[in-house]
């Protein structure tokens, strides 16, 4: 018995420094109104982390109290510390959904934070409580413009306008976005593939002039490829057409009179924006060479936050039977879609993406194995005229003439592009 009670307070002995710290912390026990009014004096008076201690103390005793709390978050995200401010915004959002301001309050945090895709977010669920807003409508035209898709944030700005036509902001921000959607662009794109073995160092150049519309964008490319000392020239255009909102296509054609690239290609694919910031696609290429092989691709990609996941399938039938592989790609974006880096990994072989010379070999080379790994960084000037990108890439892959032994491909790339009116 004795042994048991000298335990008792052994454990108690233990725990007590555990217990007297509880007992020792404080809760607010003032009025929360004249202490908010004091921290907001501080605030403005350039005594922030203080006005912040202040805040936290009251929110202690009150935690849902929301003014205050919008306030603490309104702090943080003028003082840069936009995580924090999140989550400070979510907590009174998921008690109080129908806090305008603080919706309005947040999805500013996310664009002055450079997470556009989170801000596109935030306005569309904030759309569902307040349908046709216009000071959200312009928000979320903002972020679409920041995630570099300013023909849809042109079609938001619209229905700001079609509320409130003399809106003269929205009117500036549509003059803007007008013109920011009939520009030009000219890049050079040039790549090499060294292999391990057997071939020499093949090489790839493309000349593109692209222009963008209110209709979509469309771009001619001039493609030149030297490999097996002989050089080829290719042709082609792409069109991106919008069709309504949240569907547009993919439109190619290409055509070539060299054994280097398809006489012939074409291809077409549907995009779809789905909910909870995912989109989906389906299509097919077609390349000619001495017949014609079909492939059949889609896409599933999904937006959260500042990165953008996708993975990309390609079937191609053959009479020796249906060659698959794939691509997983990731993006993590900065400040807006043209900077941003990318890691990608890839399984099998197909020849929408894998350039080889065919020959009439077509049904040997689409059943080869291969394996990829692509790291690439992109980036702007400051004006955002000029684009540069670098890529780097790994390929383990199976020679063709000698099935299951393999050899290494080892890729870079460097393109430019300029944006003019």
């Amino acid at each position: 018995m004795n042994l048991k009670i000298g335990y008792k307070w052994i454990l108690i002995l233990a725990f007590l420094p555990i217990f007297q710290s509880f007992a020792q912390q404080k809760v607010f026990e003032g009025n929360p109104d004249t202490a908010f009014e004091k921290a907001r004096e501080l605030a403005f008076n350039n005594q922030r982390k203080q006005a912040q201690d202040t805040l936290l103390f009251i929110l202690t005793k009150y935690p849902n109290y929301h003014d205050i709390r919008s306030f603490l978050a309104s702090t943080y995200s003028w003082d840069g510390d936009y995580k924090r401010a999140k989550t400070e915004f979510s907590y009174i959002l998921e008690k109080d959904p129908q806090r305008k301001t603080d919706w309005i309050a947040a999805i500013n945090n996310e664009l002055w934070a450079e997470t556009p895709f989170s801000a596109l977010e935030m306005a569309d669920n904030a759309l569902k409580y307040f349908p046709s807003d216009g000071e959200i409508l312009y928000l979320k035209a903002s972020a679409q413009e920041n995630s570099n898709n300013p023909q849809e944030a042109l079609l938001t700005i619209q229905l700001v306008l079609d509320q409130n036509p003399n809106d003269p902001k929205a009117t500036d921000y549509k003059k803007k976005l007008t013109t920011t959607l009939s520009y030009n662009s000219i890049g050079i794109k040039s790549s090499a593939d060294f292999y391990s073995e057997t071939f020499d160092p093949m090489q790839y150049y493309t000349l593109n002039y692209g222009r963008q519309t209110k209709y979509g964008s469309i771009s001619a490319k001039l493609n030149f490829r030297r490999s097996f000392n002989e050089n080829g020239v290719q042709v082609e255009v792409d069109m991106y057409p919008k069709i309504t909102k949240g569907l547009y296509a993919y439109l190619n054609v290409g055509f070539a009179n060299t054994f280097l690239f398809p006489d012939v290609r074409y291809g077409a694919e549907l995009y779809k924006s789905l909910p909870k910031s995912f989109e989906v696609s389906l299509g097919f290429r077609a390349l000619k060479y001495s017949t014609t092989t079909n492939i059949y691709t889609g896409s599933v990609g999904w937006y959260t936050g500042n990165s953008y996941w996708s993975f990309r399938p390609y079937v191609t039938p053959g009479d020796s039977g249906t060659s698959k592989s794939g691509t997983l790609n990731y993006r993590k974006y900065r400040s807006d879609a043209d900077n941003y880096y990318s890691v990608s990994l890839g399984m099998g072989f197909s020849p929408e993406i894998d350039r080889f010379q065919f020959e009439g070999n077509e049904d040997a080379i689409i059943d080869l194995q291969s394996q990829k790994f692509n790291v690439g960084y992109y980036f702007t000037s400051a004006n955002k005229q000029n684009a540069w990108g670098t890529q780097f890439g790994v390929t383990h892959q199976e020679i063709s003439f000698n099935p299951g032994n393999y050899f290494w491909i080892y890729s870079i790339g460097l393109n430019w592009t300029l944006k003019f009116r």
